[in-house]
Order: structure tokens, then sequence, then C-alpha cells
């Protein structure tokens, strides 16, 4: 990954001739360490999301259905990292939690009919948390 702290954690999926069976969060997972709030968001073939940025949270995102493509760019001052870009692919394909640290913008947009992303916070959701933008 290009920016300092976004991270794609590999997850199996389970195979199984009746439907796979694929993990997303587990309380033994290291890397996430508190349950505020999960949603998921359906996002439509030509259809832009974001651009999102959460002030204190830490996302954990994940594609359970179709592929999406994620765009991020970092805008901590003080990151080693700050106001590089970097583009993630995840689907069952490429199945992974990807942890997208605070003050980290970031889209996302797919060419399926419709693909479902899942998100998990680490706080309930407070729209003075977030920032939203159309274009950077």
């Amino acid at each position: 990954m290009k920016i300092n702290g976004l991270k794609k954690i590999n997850i199996k999926i389970f195979k199984n001739k009746k439907g796979d069976l694929i993990k997303y969060l587990s309380s033994k997972d290291r890397f996430f360490k508190k349950f505020g709030e999960i949603y998921f968001s359906e996002i439509k073939k030509g259809q832009v999301k974001g651009w999102n940025l959460h002030k204190r949270y830490k996302c954990h995102l994940a594609v359970i259905s179709g592929s999406v493509t994620f765009n991020f760019v970092d805008n901590r001052k003080k990151s080693k990292t700050y106001l590089k870009k970097d583009k993630v692919i995840l689907s069952k394909k490429k199945y992974g939690i990807l942890i997208v640290p605070p003050n980290v913008w970031f889209n996302f947009t797919t060419k399926n009919k419709i693909s479902l992303v899942v998100n998990a916070l680490n706080y309930p959701h407070l729209d003075s948390e977030i920032k939203k933008t159309k274009k950077l």
C-alpha cells in the first residue's frame, strides 16, 4: 500500500459446494479493537460514492458481492504519505478487509450492476464525525 496505515488483511474463504463461507470479523482479530457499528452500502454501476473522510473512526471495508474499486488520498499533514493516492480493488476473488485509518479520504465505484460493501466502524456513526466532498 502506498498510504501509511492503509492495510489489506487477507481473509480465507471456506469453499463449500452449497455456497462458500466468507469470514468478515472475529473478536479474535487483532486488527479490530472495538465494535461501534456495521453497515452495508450498495453501489450501482456508473455511480461514485464518496469522497468521505472519517475524522476519528477507523473503517474496516470488505466487498461481499461484486467488485469495487476504492480510491484513497492521505489527508494527514503529519503523515509521511501526505497527499499520496492509492487504489485498491476488492471482490470475492480479491477478498480481504481494507483498514482505512482516520483522516484518509476515500471513494468507491463498481463496474457490476450492483456491488455490496460492508464497513465496520469502531464507534457508532455520527454525522459530525464525517466529512464529505464531491472532488479532490
